[in-house]
C-alpha cells in the first residue's frame, strides 16, 4: 500500500509555466517536501478569480466591484481579486505563495522558496549551516533580484514589441554584474555560495533559464540592431555555463527544466528560420 502524500508546505498561485516557481519546487524537491501550485497560462489569468482557493470567473464575478482591480505589470486589463488576496499580496503580482491555511501570504519568488527552505532539514544545508553562510546567500539572492527586475522590463517588452536599445543594454549590463559575480564565486568554490549546493544555486538555475527566453525574439532584436544578450555567454562565463548545464541536469532540477528547454529550443529554431527567410 502507498503512502498518502504529504501535505504541502506551501501554496503558490501563478502565471504557468513560470521558471521563477520552480525556485520553490525544486527546493521542495531536494528536501522531500510538496509545494501545492495553482494556475494557468498567462493569458488566461485575467479571467480567474485570484484567491489562496484561485478559480475560473464564474456568472457575476467580472461585475462584482469588491473583485475589480486594475492590472499591472505584465496584466494590462481588469484582474478580479477577493479581499482576502489583496489582504494577504498588497502589491498585487504573481507568483503569490500563501502558508498551507492561507493566512500568511509571501511575495517574491525568492521569499516564496526561502519560505520553504526554512522548513527543510537543517542538515540539508539548503539555506546555509550558520547565519553567516545564510546570510551568504542572501546576499546572492538579492543580487539576483536586482537583475530579476531589469530581466521582467526586456523580457515583457518582446510581449507588446516595444523593446528598444536601451532596454535590452540595460538588461546586457545587468546580466554581465549579476554573472560577473557568480563567475567570480564559483571560481572559489565548487557551487554558488560555498561548496554545497543552496538556494543560491537554485535561483541562479532558474532565473538563466528564464532569461534565455530572450533567444526567441531574434527577429525583434534585429530590427534595433542588438543581439541576444547570452550570445557567447559560454565564453564570457564559462564556469557559470558548466555550472548551468550541470544543474540542468541534476535529478532535482530536470522535472521542470527538461520539457521547458525542449519547447524553447524548438522556439529559437523557428526565430532562426525566420531571420533567415528575411536575411
Amino acid at each position: 500500500m502507498s503512502e498518502p502524500a504529504a501535505e504541502p508546505v506551501l501554496r503558490i498561485f501563478s502565471y504557468l509555466p513560470n521558471p521563477r516557481i520552480w525556485k520553490s519546487l525544486i527546493t521542495a524537491r531536494l528536501a522531500g517536501l510538496t509545494v501545492d501550485v495553482v494556475g494557468a497560462g498567462g493569458g488566461e489569468l485575467g479571467n480567474w478569480l485570484w484567491d489562496f482557493d484561485p478559480r475560473p470567473l464564474a456568472d457575476g464575478d467580472r461585475e462584482n466591484p469588491d473583485y475589480q482591480v486594475q492590472g499591472r505589470t505584465g496584466f494590462k486589463s481588469t484582474l478580479y481579486k477577493t479581499r482576502a488576496f489583496r489582504s494577504a499580496h498588497p502589491y498585487g503580482t504573481v507568483p503569490a505563495g500563501f502558508s498551507p491555511d492561507g493566512t500568511t501570504g509571501v511575495f517574491e519568488s525568492n521569499s516564496i522558496m526561502r519560505a520553504v527552505a526554512r522548513q527543510t532539514d537543517s542538515a540539508l544545508g539548503l539555506y546555509g549551516t550558520d547565519v553567516w553562510s545564510a546570510s551568504r546567500i542572501d546576499s546572492f539572492l538579492d543580487v539576483a533580484l536586482v537583475f530579476a527586475r531589469d530581466s521582467q522590463v526586456y523580457l515583457l517588452s518582446f510581449g507588446d514589441r516595444s523593446v528598444s536599445g536601451e532596454i535590452h543594454d540595460r538588461a546586457l549590463a545587468g546580466f554581465d554584474t549579476w554573472l560577473g559575480g557568480v563567475e567570480s564565486a564559483l571560481g572559489e568554490s565548487s557551487h554558488i555560495a560555498g561548496d554545497a549546493l543552496t538556494i543560491a544555486d537554485v535561483c541562479f538555475a532558474c532565473e538563466v533559464t528564464l532569461f534565455s527566453r530572450e533567444r526567441a525574439a531574434l527577429w525583434q532584436l534585429d530590427q534595433i540592431g542588438r543581439r541576444p544578450v547570452m550570445t557567447d555567454w559560454e565564453t564570457r562565463f564559462p564556469k557559470s555555463a558548466a555550472h548551468y548545464a550541470a544543474l540542468c541536469g541534476h535529478e532535482a532540477f530536470a522535472p521542470d527544466m527538461h520539457a521547458y528547454l525542449d519547447k524553447l529550443s524548438q522556439d529559437i529554431a523557428s526565430a532562426n528560420e525566420r531571420m533567415k527567410e528575411h536575411s
